[in-house]
């Protein structure tokens, strides 16, 4: 099947557009998320409460028709709580599968800092394989499938930090960031008389969903890009002030993110331009820093915007 760019640019368009109908000036936060469905990657979204988290993957649900769960992380939510259980029935002796929150297509496993590393690791077999399994019973997941997590920078009392192999698993970490003030007198004579995401109609399915993933797949990527990426990717592993640098995985994601941006903007084929837009959100939260990087006041996203300077660009001959 041949890529059709401008049909994957046109139904991004009015996705974004509907999103916005709720969302205030988040545009690219939207096409972000949009890039990461297309991807099939998952999402971290690191802020403060009130920003408007929920609204928005709630907003995104509604407009692509998906099913959407939200699961509310506390230190007494259990494993069994996110991928289910089986459940034993005194009239037909048989159990039976009671699926947990993950059994849908978008889930929002909202402040996932707050539950225990064993619970959280119920989310890397579905994150990974799209699928959960419960009792040696392997159960696949809804397609598309999509993990939005969030979690509170600030409050660290009573929180668990996330391991490196979870992190790794999420193709992209973003921040919403406040609005500005004409912004938020927007949000307030928007939701002032009414919740406008109970109108939202859906503009887009399932099907356009996997249709875009199926196009993004075939999206044309040179050698040069390859090879610009896996130099991204080595750099942060020599520098002297990161413990642990970009995984293998980590490359293989900003490759998809990228060819996922490309089709969106239009094109059947990766530019430079799109590794370098999406370099922070895949790599920033994927590199450990040393003690005393630390203590020289390294920061992660100082470092990787470093390598937009150190590794050379490919240029078009």
């Amino acid at each position: 099947m041949a890529v059709n760019p401008d049909k994957a640019c046109a139904l991004a368009l009015a996705i974004e557009n509907n999103v916005s109908q709720v969302m205030v000036g988040k545009s690219k936060t939207i096409r972000l998320l949009l890039i990461a469905l297309t991807a099939g990657g998952h999402v971290l979204i690191e802020d403060v409460p009130g920003i408007g988290k929920t609204t928005l993957v709630t907003a995104l649900a509604r407009s692509l028709d998906l099913d959407f769960s939200r699961i509310q992380f506390t230190p007494d939510v259990m494993p069994s709580d996110v991928s289910g259980y089986n459940l034993y029935d005194q009239k037909t002796g048989d159990f039976i599968f009671k699926p947990g929150a993950i059994m849908t297509q978008i889930l929002l496993a909202d402040e996932i800092n707050r539950t225990s590393p064993k619970t959280q690791s119920a989310l890397l077999e579905a994150m990974q394989e799209n699928q959960v399994t419960v009792d040696q019973t392997t159960y696949e997941l809804p397609q598309p499938f999509m993990v939005m997590a969030t979690q509170n920078p600030i409050e660290q009392q009573g929180t668990y930090v996330l391991p490196e192999a979870q992190l790794d698993r999420f193709m992209f970490r973003m921040t919403l960031g406040y609005p500005t003030a004409q912004e938020e007198i927007n949000i307030m004579s928007r939701f002032s008389s009414d919740n406008p995401v109970e109108n939202l109609q859906p503009v887009a399915s399932a099907g356009d969903v996997l249709w875009l993933r199926d196009q993004a797949r075939q999206v044309y990527v040179a050698d040069a890009i390859k090879i610009y990426i896996t130099n991204l990717a080595q750099q942060t592993r020599r520098h002297p002030d990161v413990e642990l640098g970009a995984s293998p995985r980590a490359s293989l994601m900003l490759l998809q993110a990228s060819k996922a941006a490309a089709l969106l903007s239009g094109r059947d084929y990766v530019i430079p331009d799109d590794v370098q837009g999406l370099l922070h959100y895949v790599f920033d939260h994927r590199l450990l820093i040393k003690a005393e990087g630390r203590l020289r006041g390294a920061e992660t996203s100082s470092i990787v915007e470093s390598l937009k300077g150190t590794v050379q660009v490919p240029t078009q001959k």
